[in-house]
């Protein structure tokens, strides 16, 4: 089968590997019918980021037909058409029965990314309970519905726990920090959890534009302090009720906190590429931190799928450009150079 391999810092390219088998009771191979490119596999692809040469690739979503289930599968059965999350939760354990499955006490978060979703065919583990069934076949569902529901793999999913995270209610005020796909998707959430003012902060046109149509309320193009300022005077001076870290960078959880009112929250999704911010600086803020992993699964099943097949909300706007699996490479570069917000990739029909 062609898989997605890296080779170096700022190449990747598709090659022929042994198609995945079923090596324990409870996992599932799925044929690929559409993958992305996530804002998170940019850090091995731009830096190294100490990832080994000619390695399988970080790529965790996508949708697919399941193809073959191990013994111990009740679930799901080959010829479901299903998304398979970037993280696998069990369903029974003390984390994932308190909405928790994105860091399962059973289950390693991130062993999917070994498989290399951006394959054309990947080993799901750990697949009995994670898995999310989409209603019907790939070819029941227009171009734009794919997209809206690969973004269930992650980013649509991430989005929403930052607001989650930072526990957004109706009527507050919140300031999304990222805007790219997570960011948008911070976006959408906080409008579905009824805030009243949204302020994306961002310096690029086209998703500024996106973020607008999605329900944000205002832009901020300016960083650091003037940022904060800025931000301020939109929200009337004292400051967010919230603020969705959509990044990872130590800047952006310092611009998180500097937009809140002492009391505010932080929801933290981006991935942490950072590890000198003290959690005793904000003491004298009174500011509550909470973030982490997605909980795909949980979030998926109880309503983002149902709201996506509804049209009640249009994740799918932040793939912005097509390409086949033969041409990942220009995807990531692409990707790189803000040419593309996100990349969905065509594995198959």
């Amino acid at each position: 089968m062609k898989a997605t391999i890296f080779e170096q810092s700022e190449l990747v390219q598709v090659e022929d590997v042994d198609k995945p088998t079923i090596q324990a009771d409870d996992d599932v191979i799925i044929r690929v019918v559409r993958a992305s490119v996530c804002g998170s596999d940019l850090w091995s692809y731009a830096n190294g980021d100490e990832k080994p040469a000619h390695s399988i690739n970080d790529g965790h979503e996508a949708i697919g037909i399941v193809e073959e289930i191990g013994s111990a599968i009740t679930t799901v059965k080959p010829g479901d058409f299903v998304v398979a999350p970037f993280t696998h939760g069990c369903g029974e354990c003390a984390a994932c029965l308190s909405g928790f499955d994105g860091t399962c006490d059973r289950h390693p978060g991130y062993t999917n990314w070994s498989n290399g979703f951006q394959s054309e065919y990947i080993r799901f583990t750990y697949a009995n309970w994670a898995l999310i069934k989409i209603p019907g076949h790939p070819e029941d569902y227009t171009d734009g519905m794919l997209k809206s529901l690969l973004t269930l793999a992650d980013v649509m999913p991430t989005g929403y726990y930052a607001a989650r995270s930072a526990n957004v209610q109706k009527g507050d005020k919140v300031v999304v920090i990222g805007d790219g796909a997570v960011g948008q998707c911070a976006v959408i959430a906080a409008k579905m959890r009824g805030a009243s003012q949204i302020v994306l902060m961002s310096r690029h046109a086209d998703r500024q534009q996106m973020a607008l149509q999605s329900g944000a309320t205002a832009v901020v193009a300016e960083r650091g302090a003037e940022g904060i300022a800025k931000v301020r005077e939109i929200l009337g001076g004292d400051g967010a009720d919230a603020a969705l870290e959509c990044v990872g960078t130590e800047s952006a959880i310092e611009q998180a906190l500097g937009v809140l009112h002492n009391g505010g929250r932080v929801g933290f999704v981006g991935v942490p590429h950072y590890n000198t911010h003290p959690i005793g600086s904000t003491f004298a803020q009174n500011i509550a931190i909470a973030g982490g992993s997605a909980s795909v699964t949980t979030y998926d099943k109880r309503f983002l799928l149902k709201a996506v097949l509804d049209g009640d909300i249009n994740p799918g706007r932040v793939f912005t450009n097509t390409y086949d699996l033969v041409d990942i490479n220009q995807a990531y570069q692409d990707m790189q150079n803000r040419k593309t917000i996100k990349a969905m990739i065509k594995v198959a029909d």
